[in-house]
C-alpha cells in the first residue's frame, strides 16, 4: 500500500506528518528560503507580503522593493501571462510546473528565474489563500545559452571565410598557366591537377598508379627521384631541368607542405616557353594578386614606417577609398594611440627581423577604431629595403566578460613587456592617458552627456574638461548648453 502511494504522489514525502506536524514558524521559514533563490510569500490576490532572497548579491540590486507588490508588476511584459497562469493553478490546487519569467533589474539587463508556486494550505494562525513562490536564479544558463549562439555565430563566420579562401584558391589553382600537380610523399599517388597539367601530360593522369616519373626519361626520372628525396629531407623548395618522354624539355620546381598530419609535394612544371624566370614571375604575381584580395590587412613601408603600399582590407579598416591617400604617410598615423606601437614594432624588427601576434588598435579616418594583431616581417635584402605588415581585426572575437569591448587596449602583462623597449615616461604617460578618457567616457555616460554634471563629478572645470574632450576627441569636441 505504501509502495503504490509512492508511486502515484512521486516527488512528495512520504510521511510529512510525522516528521513536519511540530514544526516551527521559523525553521519553516528557514527551510524555505534555503530551497531557492528568491521565495515570495503572496496573499489570495497575487500581492507579496514577504520574501526572502538566497544570497547577498539579489539584496544588493534593489530587488526587496516588491514587498507590498503585485507579483505581475514585478515582471516584464511578456512574463505576466505566465505570472497569471502560475496563480491561477495554484488557486485551483493543480500542481504547477515550473515557468522561465524575467524581473527588470536596475543594471538593464533583466534577471532570469524558473518559479513553481505551491499553495499554504489553512491551519491554524495562517490565513487562507496564501501562496509560496519559489524561485531558481536562470542567469548562469542565460550567459551559457548566449555564449552558445555567440559560438555558433562566429563559426559561421569563420566557415564562410574558408570558403571564400578556398574559391580564391581554386579560382588561382584553376587559371594558372603552369602545370600545377600536388602528390602524396610517401606513395607517389596524385591528389590534385590543374587543367594545364593535364594539357601537358596527357589525360593519363586520372588513371589508377599514375605517376610522374612515367612521363620523363630515364635520367630525367632518376633526377626527378633524388630531387624528391632532397626536399623532404632539407624542407627547402628545388628545380630540376628534366625532359618528358614525348621530347619537350620542362623545368620542374618542388615544395613541400604539410596538411592533416601527411606531407606533400607541390610541383610546378613550366616549359622553354615560360621557362624559370617566368615561372618564377608568374608564381610571384600570383601570390601579389592572393595579398591584395587577401581579407587581412596587408601594409608595406620602408624601414622608417612609411607606407609604400596597402591592399583593400587595409583601406576598409582606415577609412579612405584610394591607396593613394596613405601612400608616404607614416603608419604610426594611424597605429596605436600615443606612437609607441610603432616604435615597438621597429625596435623589434630591427632586432630579430620579425614581429608575431602585436595586440594594438588601428584608427579610422572617421573616428572608428578596431581591435587588431599584428604580425610583421623586416625584409633587408634587395635593392630596397621594407617592412611588411599583416595586421588582422580582431574584434569579433569571443571574450567571456561582455564588457570586454571597454577594456584597456593593453593588458598588463603586455604594458610589462615594453619595459627596456619604450622609455618609463612614455609607458606612464600612455596608461595615464588611457585611464583618463575611460574616466571621462563613463562620465558622460553617467550623466547622459551633460557635460557640467560630468566635470562636477570629476572634480575639474567646464574648461578643463572641454580641453581633455578635444584631446580624446570625444563627442563633437564643442561645448553645449549644459542642463
Amino acid at each position: 500500500m505504501q509502495e503504490g502511494r509512492r508511486s502515484t504522489e512521486m516527488g512528495r514525502f512520504e510521511s510529512p506528518e510525522k516528521f513536519f506536524q511540530h514544526l516551527d514558524a521559523h525553521v519553516a521559514a528557514d527551510l524555505i528560503a534555503a530551497s531557492a533563490d528568491v521565495a515570495l510569500v503572496m496573499d489570495e490576490a497575487g500581492v507579496i507580503r514577504d520574501m526572502a532572497f538566497g544570497s547577498e548579491e539579489l539584496l544588493g540590486h534593489g530587488y526587496q522593493q516588491w514587498l507590498g507588490k503585485p507579483w505581475s508588476d514585478t515582471v516584464t511584459v511578456e512574463s505576466r501571462p505566465k505570472v497569471q497562469d502560475l496563480l491561477r493553478e495554484a488557486g485551483s490546487g493543480q500542481k504547477t510546473r515550473w515557468r522561465h519569467i524575467n524581473h527588470p533589474s536596475t543594471d538593464g539587463a533583466d534577471l532570469p528565474l524558473s518559479y513553481a508556486v505551491v499553495p499554504m494550505q489553512p491551519g491554524s494562525g495562517q490565513a487562507a489563500g496564501l501562496t509560496v513562490a519559489f524561485g531558481r536564479d536562470l542567469r548562469a544558463n542565460v550567459s551559457l545559452q548566449q555564449r552558445l549562439v555567440s559560438a555558433q555565430l562566429s563559426m559561421e563566420r569563420d566557415y564562410w571565410r574558408l570558403r571564400h579562401v578556398e574559391t580564391r584558391y581554386r579560382l588561382l589553382f584553376q587559371l594558372a598557366s603552369e602545370a600545377v600537380l600536388i602528390i602524396e610523399a610517401g606513395s607517389g599517388k596524385l591528389e590534385e591537377a590543374n587543367p594545364a597539367a593535364h594539357q601537358l601530360l596527357g589525360d593519363g593522369l586520372t588513371r589508377l598508379g599514375w605517376l610522374l616519373s612515367d612521363h620523363l626519361e630515364p635520367r630525367s626520372g632518376t633526377a626527378f627521384t633524388t630531387l624528391c628525396d632532397q626536399v623532404r629531407s632539407s624542407g627547402r623548395p628545388e628545380v630540376l631541368r628534366a625532359r618528358l618522354t614525348d621530347g619537350t624539355d620542362v623545368t620542374i620546381a618542388v615544395s613541400l607542405f604539410r596538411q592533416e598530419g601527411s606531407i606533400h609535394f607541390m610541383i610546378r612544371m613550366g616549359t622553354p616557353a615560360a621557362g624559370p624566370q617566368e615561372a618564377q614571375s608568374s608564381g610571384k604575381q600570383m601570390l601579389l594578386r592572393i595579398m591584395e584580395a587577401a581579407p587581412d590587412a596587408q601594409v608595406v613601408t620602408d624601414p622608417s614606417g612609411r607606407v609604400l603600399s596597402v591592399n583593400h582590407a587595409f583601406l576598409d579598416l582606415v577609412q579612405l577609398p584610394r591607396e593613394e591617400l596613405v601612400r608616404n604617410e607614416s603608419l604610426e598615423k594611424w597605429l596605436g594611440r600615443t606612437g609607441v606601437d610603432m616604435n615597438v614594432l621597429i625596435s623589434n624588427l630591427r632586432q630579430s627581423g620579425a614581429v608575431r601576434l602585436f595586440a594594438t588598435t588601428l584608427r579610422g579616418e572617421h573616428g572608428a577604431s578596431t581591435q587588431v594583431e599584428i604580425s610583421a616581417v623586416a625584409v633587408t635584402e634587395g635593392d630596397l629595403p621594407c617592412l611588411g605588415f599583416t595586421i588582422r581585426d580582431v574584434s569579433r572575437r569571443l571574450s567571456n566578460d561582455p564588457r570586454a569591448s571597454r577594456d584597456l587596449p593593453r593588458s598588463p602583462a603586455q604594458m610589462t613587456e615594453l619595459v627596456g623597449r619604450v622609455p618609463l615616461r612614455d609607458i606612464v604617460r600612455e596608461t595615464t592617458d588611457l585611464i583618463e578618457q575611460l574616466c571621462i567616457e563613463a562620465a558622460l555616460e553617467l550623466t547622459h552627456d551633460n557635460r557640467a554634471s560630468a566635470a562636477e563629478m570629476l572634480g575639474l572645470s567646464r574648461q578643463s574638461l572641454y580641453v581633455k574632450l578635444r584631446r580624446f576627441g570625444i563627442g563633437d569636441n564643442l561645448p553645449e548648453a549644459d542642463t
